[in-house]
């Protein structure tokens, strides 16, 4: 047999039968990109008039409807035609025209004056009508955003299927970018911006315009804060405020405005953030009152209807409503951020941009459209001005010019032989011949030639603006100052200083009462009531153990637990249920979670944190420390602090040293004891120094192994244990007798 001939296996890759594989970067920038710039460009993120392309497009379409004038129209029509430029379907292009209702209170001030029911912002549930149901016309203030569209001043492009024509932009006379909120999502990217009072944004852009250098302090006081058409109050902190103007990024928190009606027992909310809905706060308001935490409300109920937005929260007879709202601004949204970021598309490209820089780019569109605007005028009155001086042409001999017309014999003519036998341009010639018969008399030409020098006055007036930023400007401002007259409100949200808000404490959402606080050696922890604790039932404890702390106070503040291995747990006296005197307690180190083998060794209940205050360690070789608790501040509440003490040695005790010193018993193991002051203890500097000896002990047995602050309940024999000066031998107990029960 022969042998079969291999062939080299070919490699699939090589294969030009197979489709080329692209890297995914290629992939990303053929197929990915042009999506993304897509949404950025023609979705999500405004222009400098304020709008979107779907809010453009149907203010456009209606604008063409004529719907400015005359009466309110179904608002299925005016969907159906916004369709011949906007072809993302009927219920897109409704629900774009919902928010823009004056119906909807979404805006400061609404374009669409409207009729029916249109949802509201502030409500996710309250849905809107169907189109055939409502109906609409566009709001007087459109007028503004119109303005000069007939004049060439914004460009044109074909719609989607090159049947009609719409405007890249709307030549807005006011800065609707900064009054109309818009938020946004795109691909990478998004816009929230918030609306500002239109007279304050203004009265702001006049300033610019008069000061281009002028600074965000004077900004800041004309522009006082954003404005919202739903009210609330923001909780004004200058400097944030300022990185906003600055940057264009940051937020600021907002409360809702409520009444309390001392007759009814209820608290009424009746403005809320814009960034808040009703159907949220009443779920979370329920919440609180089923979990305990809001005891003072009975009931929370939406007494909304046709005169706006009413919450009622209910309360209990004793309840304080300061309590209550403070309760609700902390776990609800009556109290709110707005996010902020002026993201907006400039000449096609998106920029982030604070409130000087988007005045300033919305004053450079504004000069763009008035200079269109202007020079449209200028040709039209240089175009009338030709015709009248042509005109004024026939007035040499208007017998010539009747003989022309008469005795010239083809129509197409008539024009010709007036052009040239009065020197006329062709335009001239043919409006003279459009002239009726019965005006070719010198009164009518009389009266039409006595425009040629207020023509001529116009023309020169326009071009000397054209040249002149300064008039320019001035035409800026005047324009500015008649909107603010005319659609110009007061401020519907309030400022209330930062200084002024009481910040709520995260004991308000649990009930105060008295109770006692035990701690055993072993360490058991108990919480007692102010009956149990007064009871005369002797304490349950473990065989052999004693109590080393006890301490009667309230419910509301933390607990710090001292560990052998020198750490702090910290806890909230409500994490830990009542006890009876008959149970154990809680077993701390199952409680908290501590390490293997890790035992307290005492406690302390705190408030808060006081610098003047020590701690005092006692170790196991009879060293103590005592180190401030300025040591232990943090800006956050941890619950685990490690490294609080030096772990040379074991921690056997730890004791709180108030406003004044404590007396410590330390006994050893030998039997042996002193009895100190705790200011005869040196003060460290750092928390983990090695401390101070105290009570001597044998150099190769012998350790400390209870401490305790209980100096009324120790026997006699060791009150004789008393020791001015340290470190000390220490006096041999006999007999030890403690009453720690």
């Amino acid at each position: 047999m022969g042998r079969t001939k291999k062939t080299a296996t070919q490699n699939p890759m090589e294969n030009e039968s197979l489709p080329r594989i692209e890297p995914i970067t290629v992939t990303l920038e053929k197929n990915y990109m042009p999506y993304a710039m897509s949404v950025i460009v023609s979705r999500a993120i405004p222009e400098i008039d304020g709008f979107k392309p779907a809010h453009r497009k149907l203010l456009y379409t209606m604008f063409k409807m004529g719907l400015l004038k005359g009466s309110r129209v179904k608002s299925a029509n005016i969907v159906g035609q916004t369709m011949q430029l906007n072809p993302h379907g009927d219920a897109s292009i409704y629900e774009t025209m919902v928010r823009l209702t004056r119906g909807n209170e979404a805006l400061l001030h609404p374009f669409i004056d409207s009729k029916g029911s249109f949802g509201k912002q502030y409500s996710r549930d309250m849905a809107y009508a169907a189109s055939r149901y409502t109906e609409a016309k566009l709001d007087p203030i459109c007028n503004e955003l119109f303005s000069g569209i007939d004049k060439n001043a914004v460009d044109f492009v074909p719609n989607y299927d090159n049947t009609k024509e719409e405007p890249v932009l709307l030549p807005t006379t006011y800065p609707n970018i900064l009054i109309s909120p818009n938020l946004g999502i795109a691909v990478g990217m998004a816009c929230s911006i918030c609306s500002f009072n239109l007279a304050e944004i203004c009265d702001g852009t006049i300033a610019l315009l008069k000061n281009p250098n002028t600074s965000i302090d004077r900004l800041l006081d004309i522009v006082k804060a954003p404005d919202f058409p739903g009210g609330a109050q923001i909780i004004y902190d200058r400097e944030e405020m300022r990185k906003i103007y600055e940057t264009g990024v940051g937020s600021f928190k907002m409360r809702s405005k409520y009444e309390y009606d001392k007759k009814d027992k209820c608290i009424y909310i009746y403005e809320i953030p814009y960034s808040s809905c009703i159907e949220s706060i009443i779920k979370k308001s329920a919440d609180l009152i089923k979990t305990g935490k809001l005891r003072e409300v009975n009931d929370v109920s939406d007494f909304t209807d046709i005169n706006g937005l009413k919450l009622c929260f209910e309360l209990k007879k004793d309840a304080d409503p300061e309590i209550v709202m403070q309760k609700l601004f902390a776990s609800t949204e009556l109290e709110n951020s707005f996010d902020c970021n002026f993201n907006i598309l400039i000449d096609g490209t998106p920029r982030v941009m604070g409130l000087r820089e988007v005045l300033n780019e919305w004053i450079r569109f504004r000069v763009k459209c008035v200079k269109r605007e202007l020079k449209y005028d200028l040709n039209k009155k240089e175009e009338k001005l030709h015709l009248l001086l042509g005109l004024a042409q026939i007035m040499l001999d208007i017998d010539k010019a009747i003989k022309i017309i008469r005795h010239t014999q083809l129509e197409e003519d008539v024009v010709p032989n007036l052009a040239k036998a009065f020197n006329l341009s062709i335009k001239q010639a043919e409006y003279i011949a459009e002239i009726k018969l019965r005006n070719i008399n010198r009164q009518y030409i009389m009266n039409r030639l006595e425009d040629i020098e207020k023509l001529k006055d116009e023309i020169d007036d326009i071009n000397e603006t054209l040249k002149d930023e300064l008039k320019l400007k001035s035409k800026l401002i005047d324009t500015l100052k008649a909107v603010k007259k005319s659609y110009g409100q007061p401020r519907k949200t309030l400022l209330v200083d930062k200084e002024q808000i009481v910040s709520p404490t995260k004991d308000i959402f649990f009930e105060n009462y008295n109770c006692r606080l035990i701690l055993t050696k072993s360490g058991y922890f108990k919480k007692l009531s102010v009956q149990g604790s007064r009871s005369g039932d002797d304490q349950k404890l473990k065989e052999g153990d004693v109590i080393i702390y006890q301490e009667d106070t309230d419910n509301r503040g933390d607990v710090l637990f001292f560990t052998d291995k020198a750490q702090i747990y910290r806890a909230r006296v409500n994490d830990f249920d009542i006890s009876k005197p008959s149970q154990m307690g809680d077993y701390v180190p199952t409680k908290l979670n501590m390490d293997d083998n890790e035992h307290v060794v005492g406690c302390k209940m705190i408030y808060d944190i006081i610098p003047e205050h020590h701690m005092i360690y006692i170790f196991e070789n009879g060293k103590g420390l005592r180190v401030s608790m300025k040591a232990y501040e943090s800006k956050t509440k941890r619950k685990k602090i490690s490294g609080a003490c030096s772990d040379d040695s074991p921690l056997v005790g730890a004791i709180y040293e108030g406003d004044k010193p404590k007396q410590i018993f330390i006994k050893t193991d030998l039997n042996k004891a002193i009895l100190i002051k705790s200011n005869l203890i040196p003060e460290k500097s750092t928390r983990t120094a090695a401390g101070t000896q105290l009570i001597q002990l044998p150099k190769k047995n012998g350790k400390v192994d209870f401490v305790t602050e209980r100096i009324e309940e120790l026997g006699e024999e060791a009150l004789k244990c008393k020791k001015n000066v340290i470190p000390s031998a220490g006096t041999a107990l006999s007999q030890i007798t403690f009453n720690f029960t």
